[in-house]
């Protein structure tokens, strides 16, 4: 069949109309008593009663506004079209203006204010904050025909020609996280290729280990920093002595800043006076000492004395300070000084605590240090092994946030108000580091993670929305130079497939879309990789680097969260990996 030049314009705009109105819903945005919805691409422009769209989602009624453009949809675009108009987030409004006031809500809006905009064409970032604290009050709910009710103008504008760029945008970082996840397993297949390694002789690191462990809680205070919105309850924690370590009031008394602290100290089952490896565990933004806590007693049972500290101003408490309006942002901008000042502070009370403890003198060795950190936490171990904040990145990096698809970016870019200068963060105890979906690209860069000498392993998620692989773990690897460094990649992981909020009281609840497939998988991953990664380079076993290996990885790999693991992988091999889109996504230092 033939069509002719007008048929193809209505084919077109039913195109744009139905491309629009999935906008329209895919981004949480809004609307208000808003009676026209206009479609505009280019010089044209097409509109359509909200009335007809209330109709069509309220009984399925389709009157002549709305009859122009489904004669060109097909039945399963129809019914997407009208669940889509009634669909309800389930969504607290005190969190949602919460969030939609700090800067990052901001950057957000501004965005969706590129494509969703007012009849005056201006921006329409603050008449989509409007809508949606509105139509979340509402009793029937934040849905799109609620939004619609709520927009302040009598109409909508639908930017298309907008809408598309952005959806090219994000075609383009889809496309090159595939080549850089195919760059990675090939890389991988190469390495065990060349590798000697009897695989089936190796012990299964993912089962719990020999050792007992005891798990106190410490409540520590830095009085030479300010207090934070996490208070210490009242109570007292001993050590395994029994000695008594002093309760911490809540902070409203406390002048410093409160850091509670989960020691896991394993039972000593053997004669041996070796003093036991600390390795310490950094939280992400939004998270608490729990999330890790599988990690922590999993490193006990290998005989690691594994500290776990909270991080007062990024942590799920402070979130829950944000949607209760008592905080007025998700993480201040001195928490990227903060958090390593955190673990230097920590290791310093505890070391102290125990050796004033006659029994465990001496037994916990402070001198070799391992720090695993996920997210944020990531980032604080790639500093406190060596990587210095990059004012320079920042700045080159930190412009047009409102285009960028990075939201990494959001919480990266706030570093660039840190006041100067700096206090030193690297900590010389830190001899080799873990970081997981770590945040690297603008805070750190190129210049900064070169400078790193100790170990270090690299996880990352092909399916990191947040912090996305290319832009923030896989290219960054590449400009690692420490002489033992690691890769390890789940495909199909998330940002937090590593994650078990299961513990915490304050953590928000995430839908299972957002953290992906079989979390338990990547939990078994990660307890496997730190056990094997710190045994070989913190308590000096060279025979455990068998398991860091791409034919273990390739072992213990399940469905549906394939797993690579390599040694290698140049700034060549990556670009040419990904030659079609780097210069569009990837970072190169200024």
């Amino acid at each position: 069949m033939n069509l002719t030049k007008p048929a193809l314009h209505r084919l077109a705009w039913a195109g744009l109309f139905f491309s629009a109105l999935g906008w329209l819903v895919t981004i949480p945005t809004p609307l208000r008593a808003a009676e026209k919805v206009y479609v505009s691409y280019g010089i044209l422009e097409r509109s359509i009663a909200v009335s007809s769209l209330e109709a069509y989602a309220r009984n399925g009624t389709i009157d002549d506004d709305l009859a122009v453009y489904v004669q060109y949809g097909n039945a399963k675009q129809l019914k997407q079209l009208r669940s889509v108009l009634v669909a309800r987030a389930d969504v607290d409004l005190v969190a949602v203006s919460q969030f939609l006031y700090t800067p990052q809500g901001e950057v957000l809006l501004k965005r969706l204010g590129q494509v969703i905009q007012p009849e005056s064409r201006d921006s329409g970032f603050k008449a989509i904050r409007a809508a949606l604290i509105l139509a979340a009050a509402d009793p029937d709910g934040l849905t799109l025909l609620n939004i619609l009710r709520y927009f302040p103008t009598r109409g909508l504008r639908i930017d298309v020609d907008r809408s598309l760029q952005i959806a090219d945008s994000l075609q383009q970082l889809v496309s090159q996280t595939n080549r850089a996840t195919n760059v990675v397993i090939q890389a991988a297949q190469q390495e065990q290729a060349t590798e000697t390694i009897a695989v089936n002789q190796l012990a299964d690191l993912r089962q719990r280990g020999p050792f007992t462990w005891q798990k106190q809680t410490l409540p520590l205070v830095d009085s030479s920093r300010s207090a934070e919105l996490n208070p210490v309850r009242p109570g007292t924690s001993t050590l395994p002595s029994g000695n008594a370590v002093p309760a911490v009031p809540l902070a409203g008394a406390v002048s410093g800043r409160s850091i509670p602290v989960d020691l896991y100290l394993p039972t000593q089952t053997t004669a041996s006076s070796a003093p036991v490896p600390v390795i310490v565990i950094s939280h992400g933004l939004g998270s608490d000492r729990s999330t890790f806590a599988y990690l922590a007693s999993h490193l006990a049972s290998y005989g690691f004395a594994v500290l776990v500290p909270e991080h007062p101003g990024s942590n799920a408490a402070r979130l829950q300070a944000l949607i209760t309006g008592t905080a007025s942002e998700v993480s201040e901008p001195a928490e990227f000084v903060n958090r390593p000042l955190d673990i230097t502070f920590v290791l310093n009370q505890v070391e102290n605590l125990v050796n004033a403890t006659p029994e465990f003198r001496g037994r916990l060795n402070f001198q070799q240090v391992g720090v695993l950190g996920q997210s944020f936490g990531g980032y604080t171990a790639l500093v406190l092994a060596g990587a210095p904040i990059n004012s320079q990145q920042l700045g080159a990096n930190c412009q047009n946030l409102e285009e960028t698809l990075n939201l990494s970016l959001l919480l990266q870019c706030r570093a660039i108000d840190l006041t100067q200068p700096q206090p030193a963060l690297q900590d010389s105890r830190v001899r080799a580091i873990i970081a997981i979906n770590p945040i690297t690209s603008a805070v750190l860069g190129q210049a900064s993670l070169s400078q790193i000498k100790v170990p270090t392993l690299i996880v990352t998620g092909n399916a990191d929305t947040i912090a996305p692989a290319v832009i923030e773990q896989i290219q960054p690897f590449t400009w690692l130079t420490a002489e033992n460094r690691y890769l390890v990649m789940m495909q199909g992981g998330t940002h937090f497939s590593t994650l078990d909020s299961t513990g915490s009281r304050d953590a928000v609840p995430l839908p299972q879309e957002v953290v992906g497939p079989n979390p338990a998988i990547a939990r078994r991953y990660i307890n496997a990789l730190a056990v094997a990664f710190f045994r070989t380079y913190i308590a000096n076993n060279p025979a455990d680097r068998s398991y860091l290996s791409a034919s273990y990885s390739n072992a213990i790999s399940e469905s549906p969260l394939q797993l690579s693991l390599i040694q290698t992988l140049t700034a060549d091999q990556f670009t040419q990996g990904v030659s079609s889109t780097t210069s569009a996504f990837t970072t190169t230092s200024p």
